[in-house]
């Protein structure tokens, strides 16, 4: 890719390092501009023995751990499973985004993806988005079933990157403990059908070549 723009949507904080941590780190590494917007730091969800808002600091320090700058992170203030009810000012805050950032490259969860949240941001990201390439990850646990078109190589650091990112979510390793092996058995996997040692896969939802 020429330098790009690139901007990751994560419906809650930790699915955009699922779903595109290593790329992220490798993206860095190559000197592109990475922002990442989560929409919810689902406090609802967070387990009684952490603070609420617990994860607006993991992500911090998950996000650093791919090489996004402070500054590059935004984490907003949507109520988990709500987005549907809440769809329109998401959509308003995209294009806030948009306008700010200009992105060349969205980053989004697949059109396959069942989560109701995931859902939202995949189908008002391409609305706000569709001036840009758009891909979209996979989440494999929400997917029935998913066209993966876009292989991106990675390396071990760029994996180590993506492990270093989830580790940093304590409060929620209970939810995959064994996050490690799925990382790196997924990444082999989809490297292995296009010939490298590791790879993450997307769906490409638009494509906007110059």
């Amino acid at each position: 890719m020429n330098e790009q723009r690139i901007l990751v949507l994560g419906p809650h904080t930790d699915d955009g390092e699922w779903g595109a941590g290593a790329s992220i780190a490798r993206w860095i590494r190559r000197g592109h501009q990475v922002w990442y917007a989560a929409f919810s730091a689902a406090e609802e969800s967070v387990l009684a023995q952490f603070a609420p808002d617990v994860l607006r600091t993991e992500i911090i320090d998950a996000s650093s751990e791919l090489g996004i700058p402070q500054e590059n992170l935004r984490v907003l203030q949507h109520k988990v499973r709500y987005f549907p009810r809440d769809r329109q000012d998401i959509l308003e805050e995209m294009i806030r985004l948009r306008r700010e950032i200009e992105p060349t490259l969205v980053v989004l969860p697949s059109s396959y993806d069942t989560h109701q949240d995931h859902k939202v941001i995949s189908e008002e990201g391409f609305r706000a988005f569709k001036r840009s390439s758009i891909l979209g990850y996979e989440i494999p646990w929400n997917n029935r079933k998913i066209d993966l078109t876009y292989f991106q190589e990675v390396d071990e650091e760029d994996i180590a990157c993506k492990v270093r990112a989830i580790a940093a979510y304590k409060s929620q390793v209970f939810r995959n403990p064994l996050y490690e092996e799925f990382i790196r058995s997924l990444a082999v996997q989809r490297g292995f059908q296009v010939g490298c040692r590791y790879a993450e896969a997307y769906e490409v939802i638009r494509w906007v070549a110059h």
